[in-house]
């Protein structure tokens, strides 16, 4: 890379390294997904119900997500910066139904859902391990409410756009 405006070449790597020291990390820019026709009723009545909710109503919420990673990409795209945020990471294997529940709802979201209270509320997204029968059952028999919200809706979920 060179740079006229102070006539010195300065390295990608030396950029990324500036960029890491402010807390910024590479990720990948994400595209929404696009809006059909069946989709625009259950989307507008979500933005209905929550377009009146506080910062504090939005404090009770758990937004919950999953996604591959990979420690050294060597895939040629391009990424963008963000500011680092806190994962779980499951070293081994797929997200299951049995370990969604076993490795975050229980040790995760129960400690959030009694610090919290019973104005706590779980965002997930429709993947199948999070609209499976044993998750349903765990957060019914837990009293944990979960927010309703129509399918095809990445952009409703903040946490998608990390």
């Amino acid at each position: 890379m060179d740079t006229t405006s102070i006539g010195k070449a300065i390295s990608a790597a030396t950029v990324c390294r500036r960029l890491q020291m402010n807390g910024l990390y590479a990720r990948v820019p994400r595209v929404c997904v696009l809006l059909s026709v069946q989709s625009r009723p259950a989307r507008l009545k979500w933005c209905r119900e929550h377009g009146n909710w506080t910062v504090s109503d939005w404090g009770n919420v758990m937004f919950t997500d999953e996604s591959k990673f990979a420690l050294e990409p060597d895939d040629k795209r391009i990424r963008i910066w963000r500011y680092r945020t806190d994962l779980h990471i499951f070293k081994r294997d797929s997200v299951t139904a049995v370990r969604y529940q076993d490795e975050v709802l229980e040790p995760i979201v129960r400690l959030h859902v009694a610090a919290v209270g019973p104005t706590f509320v779980l965002m997930d997204d429709n993947a199948r391990p999070h609209r499976a029968y044993i998750v349903d059952d765990y957060l019914e028999s837990e009293g944990i409410a979960r927010m309703a919200w129509p399918a095809y809706s990445p952009d409703f979920n903040p946490i998608e756009n990390l």
